[in-house]
């Protein structure tokens, strides 16, 4: 028998059981994995929780109402009849309009700041907008009420009627009389708030594209804009929707400056210049009035239906950011 052959024969077998594991303990491995899975293991636990609380706590509104009161258009608390339509539409449109003014706006800025600036300049801007980031919403309403809602009362609604009033499919969205509080004005609440986060986001993102991808590009002719525009913004278009997305979520929960400027009304209407609700600013403005065991379930189950909203659009939005990634975010 070779010298081979007796050291393989007399190889000892990995050990296991009690001592084993004490060693890797010792080791770290096992308490690095342990401590992980138990936080990451938390993490579903306390989700299942919040699912099972508010599921729980909203069986007397969910046993009256049913599926109805997902379209249902009527809330009133004098006679116990409560619909979430005017909440789930309020929710969606001022989130939609925030982001129609926030992404360009997000993105032409982040884009300036990694592609443009003098380096100096764009760290010190970086720096301020995420200041803003971490400005409380609160003082975002206080913002609205004093500066957005005179405005859009005097010079942006008369300004929207006068010009686009009559045209054709347009004109229904700036129909009707102008309080200055609104769908819009809260949509250009949510817009200024959550366009830190889209170009905080983005411009990091842009920043992580290889400059070998920017030297190709002008080296084969491009000008800097092109290099930029498509290149580098395809390249980075994964993160940027992260951006977006990540700016939806903040949207769609925001709290005290929807409720701030919006009108507090539970209506469906077509005008951006009337007055409606959301979710969140009617749990936050009525939750402490709810004197009624089914006007507090119905509240709950707003709850609910926000974060089954915001559940469905971020399962939406993992998809699509899946689907524009493949290839590590590389352009086709």
């Amino acid at each position: 028998m070779s010298a081979a052959a007796t050291t393989i024969a007399h190889e000892v077998p990995p050990q296991a059981g009690p001592r084993a594991f004490l060693r890797r303990l010792r080791g770290g491995d096992e308490i690095a994995h342990l401590i992980t899975l138990t936080f990451s293991a938390l993490i579903l636990l306390i989700t299942s929780m919040l699912v099972y609380e508010l599921w729980a706590n909203s069986h007397l509104s969910r046993a009256k109402f049913g599926w109805m009161f997902f379209w249902t258009r009527v809330w009133d608390p004098n006679f116990d009849n409560f619909g979430a339509a005017p909440f789930i539409y309020g929710t969606l449109v001022t989130s939609a309009v925030a982001l129609c003014l926030a992404v360009p706006l997000g993105l032409a800025s982040a884009i300036f700041l990694s592609e443009l600036a003098p380096r100096k300049v764009s760290d010190v801007i970086s720096f301020l907008i995420d200041l803003l980031a971490a400005v409380p919403s609160v003082i975002y309403g206080l913002l609205g009420i004093f500066i957005v809602v005179p405005v859009m009362r005097t010079t942006i609604g008369p300004a929207l009627i006068h010009t686009l009033g009559n045209v054709p499919y347009i004109g229904a969205l700036f129909h009707g009389p102008n309080y200055g509080v609104g769908f819009l004005t809260a949509g250009i609440v949510l817009a200024i708030m959550v366009v830190p986060f889209i170009i905080s986001v983005s411009r990091e993102v842009l920043l992580t594209v290889p400059r070998e991808q920017r030297e190709a590009a002008l080296a084969m002719g491009a000008t800097r804009w092109e290099s930029t525009w498509k290149v580098v913004v395809p390249w980075a278009r994964t993160g940027i929707m992260g951006s977006v997305f990540l700016a939806l979520a903040r949207a769609l929960g925001e709290t005290m400056a929807v409720t701030m400027v919006i009108g507090n009304a539970p209506t469906i209407a077509a005008s951006l210049l009337s007055p409606g609700d959301t979710i969140a600013s009617t749990i936050a403005s009525q939750f402490t009035e709810a004197t009624g065991d089914l006007y507090l379930s119905s509240l709950i189950e707003l709850g609910l239906v926000l974060f089954l909203i915001t559940f469905i659009l971020n399962g939406l939005a993992r998809i699509l950011i899946v689907a524009t990634g493949r290839g590590g975010g590389r352009p086709a």
